[in-house]
């Protein structure tokens, strides 16, 4: 799939909604992409030193969190820099930026600049402990903040320390995607109200709000704090990944005792098993488990759970998961420009989500962006000239 750099047509739920992003990294872009992929127009706005050194690069072209908008690079430390983008801001639905507590201020593109400029503006922060409190200035990544949430504590396998749970729980899910809810919250409310808000998103809040079934549960006794000894942290033994015969790995989760049973029937375990919830009983039925999901290959696995319902899967690497016929049948994933990817989320029966742009070279669309915001053109040649914005588009490897 060839994606075209000029966006034929707004296509998603979202199309008509235009955004500045302030160009930052993890959860700014997946939430900017989130936008974007459901038609929101997007304008990136990366920084000129260092992007106006540099010419085509495939790194560009493979940030994939920043596929489906335009990039502009301004200098925002230049005297028209904060200028440009408070332009944007008086055509703007929504801004959003990542910087620490105070720095947008400083620059000249805080809330209140903004909302002079466009009372409506819908104003999305992005931190990672908010904009007070004692740890607003302090520094991190998303280990930390799932860390201070308590959620870290809970992740990982009995007698090992606590696992991260990659980049998922601070950055895009506490984070991109709680600001991406705020954001689309905040317009729907602006709709009733006529007026622009701002949205306060840690990360170390939204850690928290992903786990708020399990705060519930350690509070009722449901939950041991120790890790992996419970049921959806590896401690059950119905409930884990095993290693099949040729060294792939077998994923179950039969909970319910319906499945429980075809899962024990699947597995030619025998009939004398202690109870299914017996905890103490747990370590030793996982080496009774393991050992009899090592007697077959995944293959054989799968094609004997035919006709029962154990809750098994295959666990899938992240160049196999494309390849499953129910992905390829729902298109989970598509190819852009030789980079497979997942392909917008969730599905819309009238208005679909597409990818109709790349990831963008920064500056690679200043002038037409700009332009196409309703900029005119001389003050758009002065910005450039004057260095305030950076042009990059005769430098692109396709422009």
């Amino acid at each position: 799939m060839q994606v075209p750099d000029q966006r034929p047509a707004f296509t998603g739920p979202l199309a008509g909604l235009k955004v500045v992003e302030i160009g930052s990294i993890g959860p700014g872009p997946f939430c900017a992409m989130l936008l974007a992929d459901l038609g929101a127009d997007v304008i990136r706005v990366d920084r000129v030193s260092g992007s106006a050194l540099v010419g085509p690069s495939d790194n560009f072209r493979t940030e994939l969190l920043n596929r489906g908008r335009r990039s502009i690079a301004v200098d925002l430390k230049h005297p028209d820099g904060a200028e440009i983008v408070l332009s944007l801001v008086e055509q703007a639905d929504v801004i959003m930026e990542g910087f620490r507590p105070g720095v947008a201020e400083r620059l000249g593109i805080g809330p209140e600049d903004c909302a002079t400029r466009n009372p409506t503006i819908i104003y999305g922060r992005m931190t990672g402990f908010g904009q007070d409190g004692p740890l607003a200035q302090a520094v991190g990544h998303d280990i930390n903040y799932v860390a201070l949430s308590g959620l870290l504590s809970m992740v990982g396998r009995h007698g090992e320390p606590p696992t991260p749970p990659l980049a998922l729980a601070g950055d895009f899910g506490g984070g991109g995607m709680v600001l991406a809810l705020g954001i689309l919250a905040a317009v729907f409310e602006r709709g009733r109200s006529g007026k622009g808000q701002v949205i306060d998103a840690a990360m170390v809040h939204g850690a928290a709000l992903l786990g708020t079934c399990f705060y519930g549960y350690t509070q009722t006794g449901e939950w041991n704090p120790e890790r992996g000894t419970n049921i959806v942290d590896s401690g059950a033994p119905y409930y884990d990944a095993y290693e099949t015969a040729d060294g792939k790995w077998l994923s179950v989760g039969a909970m319910e005792p319906h499945f429980y049973a075809d899962l024990v029937r699947l597995l030619d375990l025998p009939n004398d098993l202690p109870d299914q919830n017996d905890q103490s009983a747990w370590p030793r039925m996982k080496v009774v488990f393991a050992d009899a999901v090592r007697r077959r290959t995944l293959d054989e696995w799968l094609a004997s759970a035919e006709g029962l319902t154990p809750c098994i899967a295959p666990v899938l690497d992240a160049l196999e998961a494309p390849k499953h016929p129910h992905h390829v049948a729902r298109a989970t994933f598509i190819e852009v420009d030789g980079l497979v990817q997942p392909s917008p989320a969730p599905r819309f029966s009238r208005t679909p989500a597409t990818v109709d742009r790349r990831p963008p070279v920064p500056g690679e669309h200043t002038t037409e962006a700009l332009l196409d915001w309703g900029l005119d053109t001389e003050r758009v040649s002065s910005w450039t000239q004057s260095g305030a914005a950076a042009d990059l588009a005769r430098t692109t490897d396709d422009a």
